[in-house]
């Protein structure tokens, strides 16, 4: 088979970075809005939310590679390691590296960001916890991704500890305003999960993944999809009436018409491969989305 890109380049899957990505945007944006911004410590959670995001990904790839379940899914997966081109031990050596630049990163940033041996204390814990929770989606004994709890764990970490988190190390307070757009965040991010779920359905069922797609059907799957985008669409709403209250707040409008086009395909799609080009556009949206609602944060 022919691949188009690098090996690892294709097991990293960057266009995955755009959900950490816009998740600390969010939480940056909302920091400026409370008049806190420190640009060298926005840099540093960029790159340590990236370099969660990767670790997520290559432990994702090692724990299904030895489990099997992606072994025949060349439908819904290009990775290096399912198509021979990178071993389980070159592979663990990547997640080893990558492990020793999440903290690196990490403790940079944590230097950079805490005023006190508490906050450095919280937030390495919330650091060792995240690298936990990245491992052991698919990997170990009991894997919680094959249980069913891999939604739980995305609204966590790419919602309530992503946005929230991020604006604590600029303002050092906690907020409990922001929780609506963390909310948000979270609810777009496992729309996100949601359609590689719907996508793999019939695979993960085989390989006893059993993901809420494969415990309830794909059905309740779209439906779930719709409920997931009209609440994180309306909770962005009520923070912009709430607090926000100027006309450009209300920017995220915009991708209205892109949503009905998405959800329209949704429901539409029988086939696995007909779910890829969804998720990507379900990626774009969540970015998009979040970008538009920054600049409406900053505007504001």
């Amino acid at each position: 088979m022919h691949i188009k890109y690098n090996p690892w380049i294709i097991s990293l899957r960057p266009k995955t970075l755009a959900l950490s990505l816009s998740t600390v945007l969010l939480g940056n944006a909302l920091a400026f809005w409370q008049q806190s911004f420190n640009l060298p410590v926005t840099i540093f959670t960029i790159i340590t939310a990236a370099l969660l995001q990767i670790l997520s990904n290559l432990a994702n790839d090692y724990g299904d590679a030895i489990k099997g379940t992606d072994k025949d899914n060349l439908i819904g997966h290009q990775r290096g390691i399912q198509l021979g081109l990178i071993s389980l031990r070159q592979l663990k050596v990547g997640l080893s590296i990558n492990i020793l630049l999440c903290v690196v990163s990490g403790l940079c940033l944590l230097l950079l960001a805490c005023n006190d041996i508490y906050q450095l204390l919280i937030f390495i814990l919330l650091g060792l916890l995240s690298i936990v929770a990245a491992i052991t989606y698919t990997i170990g004994k009991k894997p919680y991704g094959y249980i069913g709890l891999g939604d739980l764990s995305v609204f966590i970490f790419f919602g309530i500890i992503g946005v929230m988190g991020s604006d604590y190390l600029q303002t050092k307070i906690v907020s409990l305003s922001i929780i609506l757009p963390a909310i948000s965040s979270g609810l777009l991010a496992v729309a996100v999960l949601n359609i590689n779920n719907l996508r793999d359905a019939d695979n993960d069922r085989i390989h006893h993944k059993r993901t809420l797609i494969v415990l309830w059907g794909k059905t309740f799957g779209k439906y779930y999809h719709l409920s997931l985008i009209l609440s994180a669409l309306s909770l962005l709403g009520l923070f912009a009436y709430l607090y926000l209250k100027t006309i450009w707040s209300s920017l995220f409008i915009l991708t209205f018409p892109l949503y009905i086009q998405h959800i329209y395909a949704v429901f539409k799609f029988n086939q696995a491969k007909d779910a890829t080009p969804l998720l990507i556009q379900m990626v774009k949206l969540a970015l998009l989305t979040n970008l538009l609602y920054c600049l409406g944060i900053i505007l504001s």
